[in-house]
């Protein structure tokens, strides 16, 4: 397919598409006429990018960790290591410190808005 219906089935901009391939995340044949040309896969392999950008992955990580992830037959990849395992484990620790972050920020806010409706005789929002 061309890079404009991966980029229409993904919801990822064309761009974005270019700067993936850039980064060696992903990866298209040439058409004779130089067009990229990506297999059905790179639906999943865009989907699954996202989702580690969402995580709060860096391109530099996220080309290390897709190698690793499940195979096609969906059994675990051998290239992962326990240095990459401790890695990913360190990242998740990181969210949930975010996570956590947010939650306690959430709550100051919800005593502030209801501080201020108080004060506007308004009562919660």
């Amino acid at each position: 397919m061309r890079i404009g219906e991966l980029a229409r089935r993904t919801g990822v901009s064309e761009r974005s598409l270019r700067y993936y391939e850039e980064r060696g995340l992903l990866v298209s044949d040439r058409t004779p006429g130089g067009h990229r040309d990506y297999t059905e896969r790179a639906v999943d392999r865009v989907i699954r990018i996202q989702e580690l950008y969402a995580a709060g992955l860096h391109s530099a990580n996220i080309a290390r960790i897709l190698p690793c992830m499940r195979d096609e037959d969906g059994g675990p990849s051998v290239r992962a290591t326990p240095a990459l395992v401790a890695e990913l484990g360190a990242e998740r620790d990181r969210i949930d410190r975010m996570i956590g972050d947010l939650l306690r920020s959430r709550e100051v806010l919800d005593e502030v808005i209801a501080a201020a409706a108080d004060g506007l005789g308004g009562g919660p929002a």
